[in-house]
């Protein structure tokens, strides 16, 4: 295997399967791709803090949750979990509703202006994504795509078939 082309090409000395020193550089290619995919969401219409996106991204992929779930989700307590909806519902994209058999709680969910911008931002962040692959060979891309499944079978995920794009 050759070196990642970025800032920890200097580590990746010896033996070319060594785990260490390949974490090491898909460390930095990660770090590379969090700084891509924090640009591309910030270039969205409506600029959002990571702790909002977070907040929206948890709220699509788990609905219907009530405050205290959503705080133990994002790691945070629950006055700042209260001002963050506070502030996700005053720009629309959060609504609150009572559940409908537990009168004392209060159910979160996305509103059809938080799914635009979620969509916006993964279109973004997708495009972005999709510049920095067309600067890189086919078979390379190829293999950035073999390995990427790789380590989501080894992690215990579900790789998506080879025929998904």
């Amino acid at each position: 295997m050759t070196p990642l082309d970025g800032p920890g090409d200097d580590r990746s000395e010896g033996s070319g399967d060594d785990p260490h020193g390949i974490a090491l550089e898909i460390a930095d290619a990660v770090e590379s791709l969090t700084n891509l995919w924090s640009v591309a969401a910030q270039q969205a219409a409506l600029r959002m803090s990571v702790h909002q996106l977070r907040a929206l991204l948890v709220l699509k992929t788990a609905s219907e949750l009530n405050l205290t779930s959503l705080a133990e989700r994002l790691g945070i307590g629950l006055p700042t979990a209260s001002r963050l909806c506070d502030r996700l519902e005053a720009a629309g994209m959060l609504e609150r509703s009572l559940h409908p058999e537990k009168r004392r709680e209060v159910r979160l969910g996305l509103t059809a202006q938080g799914h635009r911008v979620l969509d916006d931002v993964a279109a973004r962040r997708a495009q972005a994504l999709a510049d920095v692959l067309r600067g890189m060979e086919p078979a390379e891309r190829s293999a950035l795509r073999r390995g990427m499944r790789a380590f989501l079978a080894a992690r215990g995920g579900v790789p998506r078939s080879p025929d998904a794009r």
